[in-house]
């Protein structure tokens, strides 16, 4: 989840956060890139990167772990999921392996009055199996509702089990449909666990419905579901199994480089939301600002090729008069971190610059006005990095793609709102990079003046669009839930952009208004602006305080993120908007 709004206190309440100690290492573990089973591969060796810059430490894909120097918490070694993945274009019956699972809708599981399938697929599949399958899912009032599954048992057959999906109401035919084949995938993860299956089959009741672009998309959203669903972060758990889902074969659902170059694609970002998650996921005594910065040097250092990096210091950054950004890191002794990753591709000439920023309160304690009472969640203020965690996430994936024609700055004001005798108290008054002086009138609203200064630097870059990312506020998850991120812009176009990268990406984004009128509630009597306005609107408030920080020539977009980026039921990080970011940065290259 994300940040809490408390009632009694003011509107747009910062959020979540992820803390640690400075003086470690990288803390998360290098991983090699699961991979599909086509004949492609993705090389592992690193190449040096300017000194200057970047750190030499480690040869492999992914990132290593920290040394944790409170709690004597030393994260554990382990594996990305590697699975492999084929097409066939094979009957169903003639499959052999562990289980064979049939994503089925309510309209494929209607039967006649003989209570047969009348779904051709499902019918020739129930005679190979004697009726069994139409008596089980009448026995166990299997209607292929979203969520629904039911396994057969099937000793001396050429597949052990047969397994029944849900896909909801038919026909899916649509790539907005894309969240429930991820949940297909899902799924098949869930029974490859549960049976300790090494391969399975996916297959569709009504593929020959399918257009080849939507079976290309079907595939990669499956992918996606098998990849992350197999995924577990059990790098501070005492004790875990390894995966044992080893390869997925995709029945009559097409092939060829097509669908090959889509599923590496997959590969590709679902290697960077594993790195979000674990990001996100990472205890407060282990991912410090420092720590943050050392992973995105790995980043740089790995595919030092099209990527580069610069840390910025306490000291540069008052150089570059931060006075926001470093208000809000004063009272750490961990110290704060400013990162600029920069990407460009490897060839060719650059037509579009962009800018993503990031969130990256590493821990938020709400400082003097401290987070206190039940539903505050301060117990779970480690998450609010989640849009650092996703803009390096990011960073990753387009590192393995490597989109052409298009130059992208990651951007990250990493540090910790805590309290001591020399934090920022209410009534300061901070000087931004920009000049505009910021009363604070809530310490917990830290977040927006650390992505003051970082927003103000990604203009300086000359970018043409920046979109940031932040788990800002508690009203933005009081209006849209905990499955769904705001998005605040006054420029349609980069609006229509994201909102096309998201339902691609099957990610949730609503566009909520930035009312100007609102600002009369910012102003302050001796400032320029307070940093927080009343309880009202309090996400909308944040959204034109951003604003501020943005020069007018600059297409800018911001995503309040604080719902979607934790999971409460699974109590984890989702790895949100890393799909959506690399999908928008890819739209504005070149191909």
């Amino acid at each position: 989840m994300a940040a809490p709004i408390r009632l009694a206190s003011c509107s747009s309440l910062t959020l979540l956060a992820s803390t640690s100690s400075s003086s470690s290492f990288i803390f998360t573990k290098f991983r090699s890139i699961p991979h599909l089973g086509f004949s492609f591969s993705v090389s592992t060796a690193a190449i040096s990167v300017n000194p200057l810059f970047c750190s030499r430490r480690g040869k492999r894909m992914a990132h290593t772990v920290a040394k944790a120097t409170l709690g004597l918490t030393h994260p554990a070694d382990i594996e990305s999921p590697k699975i492999s993945f084929a097409t066939k274009e094979i009957d169903l019956v003639d499959w052999k392996g562990d289980i064979l699972a049939v994503g089925v809708t309510e309209k494929d599981m209607i039967k006649d009055e003989n209570s047969k399938f009348q779904n051709l697929l499902l019918k020739k599949l129930d005679s190979q199996l004697d009726g069994l399958l139409s008596e089980v899912s009448t026995e166990e009032d299997f209607t292929g509702r979203v969520g629904q599954s039911t396994v057969l048992r099937l000793p001396g057959l050429g597949t052990k089990r047969v397994s029944l999906i849900g896909l909801g109401k038919g026909p899916i035919t649509s790539s907005s449909s894309i969240s429930a084949y991820r949940s297909l995938g899902e799924s098949v993860a869930s029974s490859a666990k549960a049976s300790q299956a090494n391969n399975v089959a996916v297959a569709l009741a009504s593929s020959q419905d399918f257009t080849p672009e939507l079976k290309l998309t079907t595939a990669s959203a499956i992918a996606t579901g098998a990849l992350l669903g197999t995924y577990e972060d059990n790098r501070f758990k005492s004790e875990s199994k390894k995966p044992s889902l080893k390869s997925i074969d995709f029945l009559n659902l097409g092939g060829g480089p097509e669908l090959e170059k889509k599923l590496k694609y997959t590969e590709h970002v679902c290697s960077g939301v594993i790195l979000g998650k674990e990001l996100v996921n990472a205890p407060p005594n282990v991912l410090t600002p420092g720590v943050l910065a050392e992973e995105a040097e790995k980043i740089a250092s790995t595919y030092s090729d099209v990527f580069s990096a610069k840390i910025l210091d306490t000291e540069q950054c008052k150089e570059l008069k931060m006075g926001s950004f470093l208000g809000v890191a004063a009272a750490s002794e961990n110290p704060p971190k400013f990162i600029h990753l920069c990407y460009k591709p490897p060839t060719g000439s650059i037509k579009t610059k962009l800018a993503l920023v990031g969130k990256g309160l590493t821990f938020d304690s709400g400082g003097y006005n401290i987070k206190t009472g039940p539903g505050c969640l301060i117990e779970l203020m480690k998450f609010d990095m989640g849009g650092s965690a996703a803009v390096l996430g990011a960073a990753k994936a387009l590192a393995l793609i490597k989109p052409p024609g298009v130059e992208v700055h990651f951007i990250v004001a990493a540090c910790e709102n805590m309290i001591s005798g020399t934090g920022m108290r209410p009534g300061d008054i901070l000087t931004a990079s920009n000049g505009k002086t910021i009363e604070v009138n809530n310490t917990d609203a830290e977040g927006r003046l650390t992505l003051a200064d970082a927003l103000v630097y990604a203009c300086n870059q000359g970018v043409d669009k920046i979109v940031d990312l932040a788990t800002l506020t508690g009203a933005c998850i009081v209006a849209l839930g905990p499955s769904i991120a705001g998005i605040f812009t006054p420029n349609d176009e980069l609006a229509k952009e994201v909102v096309a990268a998201s339902e691609v990406a099957g990610e949730k984004l609503w566009r909520l208004p930035m009312e100007e009128s609102y600002w009369d509630s910012m102003k302050s009597g001796v400032a320029d602006m307070v940093n927080t306005g009343g309880r009202q609107g309090g996400s909308i408030t944040a959204a034109l305080f951003l604003k501020q920080f943005v020069d007018e020539k600059v297409e800018w977009l911001h995503i309040d993120m604080a719902g979607p980026v934790w999971n409460d039921k699974k109590k984890a990080a989702t790895g949100f908007a890393v799909p959506t970011l690399v999908q928008w940065v890819v739209a504005n290259s070149s191909s």
